[in-house]
């Protein structure tokens, strides 16, 4: 008897899969690409756009928010969001990352794929982090350093998680067999998962997400002191295109690591990254240049972020000339944002968070259901019963769905950031005394200045 249980237990674990070391390593590239995107790309992409007086007080809350969320999610965050519980968040299985260890794994989107658990988890971290830094540009120049780090601990709890796990937590394919067990697999889904809606790497789980809640305090905060009345312009665009140059480089790992495979899927998704982001910057420069008859290095570094963030929702899904239109529309739809949409809604949008980040990325949420169209070079839907492409694509219907995916996350971002940012305004203020608004955040905030004069 004890033969035979050895024996089998051999047999299971030779039917186990296993980890590819290819996939293993371009996950664990991909997510040092992230990281890169905080740290130092949008650091020095925010603190470019600030006035000299407050640089470090931006990258200082990009800094410290990163390594905030980053412990928030190996504590909590990772069990909310991606294990299985309701459809609208998971179960504390994991919390501590209990039960994890170098052998769990985690399912791809491919039946019989896995990669190391761990690795997932920190792949996942590095959207988490970057999602909560990019709200920080809405309100930069006038926001207590305390009031932030309050608002990003409940905003990642009560937001950031749910919207997580509705779009992105399924269990995998591997149980798929037939349609009544990819229908089982799929009710214990994320609710907008269930339904159908794509997105690929974060266009309404970080974009849209975070550009809403940046443009809610931005409102509840209110104007900078001598907004409107005196320029508050950008104090060093070295910075800013720099920061735009480590984003692009960055957001490889960002959009083609989500395929968590080392595969074709990874390759178009890099693919669509590299050429969206290329059209964003030529449709916003040229669009500029005939509007006010001279391209600026902002409009370019503008131009490429608003590509990118498009194209994130779409990059594996899309073909390559589906992502250039998406890209151009975006680079066109940005310089839109920035400047008669943010005269329109009337609100001090500091660094233009929802001008490139919620216009491209609500634009390219909804172009995904369009281009994604086998018929326009798109990938379609994949059926993991047949284990192909579904041969049926509406593009009707899945830009309804994306809609769907669109309308809540910012109903849902828009009602609970409200909440939030009154509630803590309420407890211990949002905003930084006047004088010391004047005075620059950098040395009344952290006692210390960028340049030495």
């Amino acid at each position: 008897m004890a033969m035979t249980i050895c024996v089998s237990n051999v047999a299971m674990a030779a039917q186990a899969p296993e980890p590819n070391k290819g996939d293993t390593t371009w996950m664990l590239i991909s997510t040092a690409l992230v990281l890169l995107m905080t740290l130092p790309g949008l650091s020095l992409f925010y603190g470019g756009l600030t006035r000299s007086k407050n640089i470090l007080s931006v990258m200082m809350q990009c800094i410290v928010i990163f390594s905030l969320i980053t412990i928030l999610w190996v504590t909590y965050g990772y069990s909310l969001a991606f294990t299985e519980g309701s459809a609208f968040i998971g179960k504390f299985d994991r919390l501590f990352l209990l039960g994890m260890t170098p052998d769990t794994h985690a399912a791809t989107f491919s039946k019989g794929v896995v990669i190391p658990e761990y690795v997932f988890v920190m792949f996942q971290a590095a959207f988490a982090t970057i999602t909560c830094c990019l709200i920080v540009g809405a309100f930069a120049e006038r926001a207590k350093f305390s009031a932030v780090l309050c608002f990003m601990v409940l905003w990642f709890t009560f937001c950031y998680l749910p919207i997580a796990h509705m779009v992105w937590f399924w269990p995998g394919p591997d149980e798929v067999k037939d349609a009544d067990s990819l229908a089982a697999m799929t009710a214990k889904a994320g609710w907008l998962f269930q339904k159908g809606v794509l997105d690929f790497a974060g266009g309404t789980v970080v974009h849209i997400n975070a550009a809403v809640a940046g443009l809610v305090g931005s409102f509840v905060i209110g104007k900078r002191l001598g907004y409107g009345k005196e320029p508050l312009k950008p104090h060093n665009l070295v910075h800013v295109m720099t920061g735009a140059a480590l984003l692009w480089f960055g957001w490889f790992g960002f959009n083609a690591g989500s395929a968590l495979e080392a595969n074709g899927t990874a390759a178009l998704a890099f693919v669509n990254t590299f050429i969206a982001a290329a059209a964003g910057v030529l449709s916003w420069t040229f669009v500029e240049w005939m509007s006010k008859n001279k391209p600026s290095g902002l409009g370019a570094a503008s131009g490429c972020v608003a590509g990118l963030v498009a194209i994130t929702p779409a990059a594996g899904f899309v073909g390559p000339m589906g992502s250039i239109a998406i890209g151009l529309l975006a680079g066109i739809c940005g310089l839109w944002g920035v400047t008669s949409l943010k005269r329109m809604l009337g609100s001090d949008d500091s660094l233009d968070v929802f001008g490139i980040h919620g216009v491209a990325g609500i634009l390219g949420a909804i172009l995904t259901g369009v281009f994604a169209s086998p018929a326009l070079g798109g990938s379609g839907i994949f059926d993991y019963v047949a284990n192909a492409a579904a041969t049926e694509y509406s593009i009707l219907d899945q830009v309804w769905l994306q809609c769907q995916g669109v309308l809540t996350t910012v109903v849902w971002s828009g009602i609970v950031s409200y909440i939030l940012f009154k509630l803590i305004d309420m407890v211990i203020g949002l905003r930084v005394p006047e004088d010391q608004e004047r005075e620059g955040l950098d040395i009344t905030s952290h006692g210390e200045s960028a340049y030495e004069v």
